[in-house]
C-alpha cells in the first residue's frame, strides 16, 4: 500500500477497513493499536484522497473504496499525471553517449525494470541461468505487452518465454580460465545496453549506457551466440570429439601453448 503513496497507518487504516467495513474511528483505532487522534488524521486524510467514504450518523462509520476500483482510479490518475510530464518536459537531444553506474541491489533492480518496461520492440538478454529471476517476471510482462524478447542464458533454465537460447555451461568455469562475475547484458531496442556481473568478490554494479560501440558490440554478441548454437545443434559430436566438449583443446591451445593470458 506504501508503493500507492500511503503513510504506514493509512495503509493499516485501509486494509482494516477493506477487512471488516462500517467501522467507527474508535473501532480502527482499537484493531490498529493507534490513538485515536493519530487514526482520525489518518481517516480524514484517507477520505480527502478519495479512497475513504463516510457514513453520516452517531458516530461516524468509514468504508473504503474496494481494492480493483481503487487500482483502476490511481492507474487513470498516474497516466494523466505522467502524460502531462512528458508533453512538459520534454528530454533535449542528446549531443553524445551517456554513461550511468548503478551499484546494490535496490539501483539494479530499480534500472533493470525501468529499462525492460521502456521497450518499444524488442530486447535482448545474456544472462546465467541462477541469476534469471532479476528478470524473469519483467520479461514476461514485456512479451505479454506484445514486446520481442530473445533470452540467452547459460545453463539450464526454466521459463515460459517464447525465444529462449540454452547455451552449454557444463563446466564451464573449468574450460574459461578466470571467469570472475558471472556476466549478463541486456539489449533494449537495440539502442540501449545495461551491463553487469553478479557474484565474486567485487561488489554488484551495472552500466548503463546508449554509446553506439557497447550496442553494436552486444548485438555482433547476439549474432555469433546464434550462429555457434546452430552450429553445435548440427555438429555437436564432431565439435566436441575435435575441439572438447567446452572447446577445452582451442583454449587450452591459446592458453597454455602460446601463452596469451588477457
Amino acid at each position: 500500500m506504501k508503493e500507492l503513496g500511503l503513510s504506514e497507518l493509512e495503509a493499516r487504516c485501509y486494509l482494516t477497513l477493506h477487512e471488516e467495513p462500517h467501522l467507527s474511528g474508535y473501532e480502527v483505532a482499537k484493531r490498529v493499536s493507534t490513538s485515536r487522534t493519530n487514526v482520525y488524521a489518518a481517516l480524514r486524510s484517507l477520505t480527502d484522497k478519495g479512497i475513504c467514504r463516510i457514513i453520516e450518523g452517531d458516530p461516524v462509520h468509514y468504508d473504503v473504496v474496494p481494492i480493483d476500483q481503487l487500482i483502476r482510479y490511481m492507474r487513470v490518475k498516474f497516466e494523466q499525471t505522467a502524460k502531462g510530464l512528458v508533453n512538459e518536459l520534454k528530454s533535449p537531444p542528446r549531443s553524445k553517449p551517456s554513461f550511468y553506474n548503478w551499484q546494490g541491489n535496490k539501483h539494479l533492480d530499480t534500472a533493470i525494470r525501468r529499462m525492460i518496461a521502456n521497450a518499444k520492440k524488442n530486447i535482448l538478454v545474456d544472462i546465467w541461468a541462477e541469476d534469471v529471476h532479476w528478470v524473469e517476471e519483467a520479461l514476461l510482462d514485456a512479451e505479454e505487452r506484445g514486446i520481442t524478447i530473445v533470452l540467452i542464458v547459460l545453463g539450464e533454465c526454466q521459463i515460459s518465454l517464447k525465444n529462449v537460447f540454452i547455451h552449454k555451461a557444463d563446466d564451464l568455469e573449468q574450460a574459461w580460465p578466470k571467469m570472475g562475475t558471472r556476466k549478463f547484458s541486456i539489449l533494449i531496442d537495440g539502442q540501449a545496453a545495461l551491463l553487469g556481473g553478479f557474484g565474486g568478490d567485487v561488489k554488484l554494479t551495472a552500466l548503463e549506457t546508449d554509446h553506439p560501440a557497447i550496442t553494436e558490440l552486444l548485438k555482433n554478441a547476439f549474432y555469433h551466440d546464434v550462429v555457434m548454437m546452430r552450429i553445435e545443434e548440427d555438429f555437436g559430436a564432431e565439435l566436441a570429439s575435435r575441439y572438447g566438449e567446452n572447446y577445452e583443446k582451442i583454449i587450452n591451445y591459446y592458453i597454455r601453448e602460446k601463452g596469451w593470458d588477457f
